[in-house]
């Protein structure tokens, strides 16, 4: 065989040490290219801003593969609305997962919560939002958006920390608060990057009132202590007796 007939054998069949991705990982990959330009043109153009042409483009695939994904705008905001409210979820259980032992309490699930608003899935999805209040079309869309991301919150905190000892129902009211509150600083946010401190100053506050209401739990008790008896001499080795000599 020659050189050039080896090359093209090659490049046909591919090298012994690599494998060619199924149809289905090709589609998966295509998928989460569009749906992290969706992304990204809904955080730095807005909702007005984004189409599906300008999608295509930061994605790098053709306007004809965009299309047999997702072939029409709210087929792909649609898909992309998913898309963020996993990335989030994943996003905050992985971060408290790596957190120092001493950081895993209320404080630090309120740091990451406010890392996550600040975050683009975060702001994608408040763009969102604010553009379905005149937009018909998006509205359905987006009507219980906010339902959705309490819930996750909700869920994460109930995996993240037992069950604290208070009333029926204290618990998703008082995240339902902290959410509300989170949005309108995250908004601000947006314009200012929290230029003089004043957003700090408020997750300061509140982090201090949730560790009155959820204290820190500490750190895990200490085994108990287990008694372990002393060896047992040999049966034949009396211990009182010295047979150096």
């Amino acid at each position: 065989m020659s050189v050039s007939s080896r090359r093209r054998h090659s490049r046909r069949h591919g090298s012994s040490g690599s494998r060619r991705r199924t149809q289905e990982e090709r589609r998966s990959q295509t998928q989460q290219r569009l749906l992290d330009a969706t992304m990204q043109c809904l955080v730095e153009l807005g909702w007005s801003g984004t189409s599906t042409t300008e999608v295509a483009r930061r994605a790098g695939v053709s306007r004809g593969a965009q299309q047999h994904h997702y072939p029409t705008k709210m087929i792909l905001v649609a898909a992309a609305l998913e898309h963020l409210l996993e990335r989030q979820r994943l996003a905050y259980e992985s971060a408290f997962a790596v957190l120092p032992p001493e950081r895993r309490n209320v404080e630090g699930a309120l740091d990451l919560l406010w890392e996550v608003f600040r975050g683009s899935p975060a702001r994608a999805l408040m763009e969102l939002a604010v553009a379905a209040r005149t937009d018909d079309e998006l509205k359905p869309i987006c009507s219980n958006l906010n339902e959705r991301i309490l819930q996750v919150i909700l869920e994460t905190f109930e995996r993240l920390f037992p069950k604290p000892d208070l009333p029926d129902g204290f618990v998703p009211t008082m995240l339902r608060g902290v959410f509300a509150m989170f949005v309108g600083l995250s908004l601000q946010n947006a314009l200012d990057d929290d230029a003089e401190g004043h957003q700090e100053a408020v997750l300061t506050q509140v982090k201090s009132v949730a560790r009155l209401i959820i204290p820190d739990p500490g750190p895990p008790p200490a085994p108990e202590a287990v008694f372990t008896p002393p060896p047992t001499p040999d049966a034949d080795t009396d211990p009182d007796t010295d047979i150096s000599g």
